[in-house]
């Protein structure tokens, strides 16, 4: 779902779409996937529960699993489209995920993102 792409970042393609929640979602069973395959360290039990962080235009999102969202998806606070860049969704788009350090430092220093 998601290859190399800089230091920072994996770059994958999701359809973005509008989502009444809080928080930005894609559906659980991938969450789990890429928490395991991608954040976890491989040392000991590990949590596959921990927001991911994507970037989606200029907008970086803390994101859930969710069993309502499709596959291939991520579903984001309506409120928050225009600042990703999205004007007709659902559309195809590149998202970024952050590295596991990256991650770290994003949800350490800014709390919760939206």
């Amino acid at each position: 779902m998601f290859a190399p792409f800089s230091k920072a970042y994996y770059l994958g393609r999701l359809y973005v779409e509008p989502h009444d929640g809080e928080q930005a979602a894609i559906h659980s069973s991938h969450h789990e996937e890429v928490n395991e395959q991608l954040y976890a360290t491989g040392e000991g039990v590990e949590r596959l529960d921990l927001p991911l962080v994507m970037k989606v235009g200029a907008t970086h999102l803390s994101v859930t699993g969710d069993e309502a969202v499709p596959e291939r998806t991520l579903a984001v606070p309506e409120d928050r489209l225009d600042a990703a860049g999205v004007d007709n969704p659902p559309t195809l788009r590149e998202v970024l995920l952050a590295k596991r350090d990256v991650a770290a430092e994003f949800l350490s220093a800014e709390g919760p993102l939206a």
